[in-house]
């Protein structure tokens, strides 16, 4: 454990080392906030929820997720610096966990500074706090599987651009999975068992529930085994560059 919160510092303070992460930081509290107010109408849905917020968050993280994890090996691989890595007295597993923990607690540094939509929310009615929390903890999962995904994909190449595309492309197809205009079109070609089977594989489906309040335990582990499946394929991954 101690190795790997040493990796996990090393990686978080990066983060901070150049203007980067303050300007990707800025960036996604601005989109945040134009989604919200602007593209979610939150004022002209009279309900004192944060439905326009979370609603976006799929989207939001599309880009801006792959954008924070599309250097974690990527950069390791073109800089030569993961075989010096693998070399060292740690495991590939503390290694990949602690490149992974620091960009997750980034990105949940960004969806905490979101904290004025909840003062403004609770300022303007009585909105049920419970499924604000339950909201926030589910985008704090999802952010996790789509970094997971971005970790897979940039241990892949050594090219950022390709790891970022890559990334994109899958946590897309984890959206469109069980995006409604899609089942709707789906279910004229397939059977419902059929469309229910490929929706379950959505993040929207089991996002869904942490929008409503709810913390089902099919969804927990849903986020769950996104995460392993892309971290133990990372793992394979950087396993099959230590051989070779």
């Amino acid at each position: 454990m101690k190795a790997l919160w040493i990796i996990a510092k090393r990686e978080l303070s990066g983060f901070f080392t150049s203007p980067v992460a303050y300007v990707f930081l800025v960036i996604f509290l601005l989109i945040a906030g134009f989604l919200t107010f602007t593209a979610g109408a939150f004022f002209e849905r009279g309900e004192a929820s944060l439905a326009a917020f979370f609603g976006w968050h799929p989207w939001l993280y599309l880009v801006l997720v792959p954008a924070v994890g599309m250097r974690l090996w990527s950069e390791e691989r073109r800089a030569g610096t993961i075989e010096l890595l693998l070399t060292l007295p740690v495991t590939p597993w503390q290694a990949i966990l602690g490149k992974f923990l620091a960009s997750w607690l980034f990105l949940a540094l960004a969806l905490a500074l979101t904290f004025p939509v909840v003062l403004t929310v609770n300022l303007l009615g009585e909105p049920d706090n419970g499924a604000i929390l339950a909201g926030y903890f589910g985008s704090f999962l999802l952010a996790g599987a789509y970094l997971a995904v971005t970790c897979m994909t940039s241990a892949m190449t050594r090219n950022q651009v390709v790891a970022f595309i890559l990334a994109v492309v899958v946590c897309l197809f984890l959206i469109l999975a069980g995006f409604n205009p899609v089942t709707d079109l789906l279910v004229r070609w397939a059977s419902p068992a059929a469309v229910d089977t490929i929706a379950a594989f959505s993040v929207v489906t089991h996002f869904d529930g942490f929008q409503r309040g709810v913390i089902d335990t099919r969804d927990l582990l849903f986020f769950v085994s996104v995460m392993g499946f892309a971290l133990f394929t990372t793992g394979v991954i950087l396993r099959g560059h230590r051989a070779g």
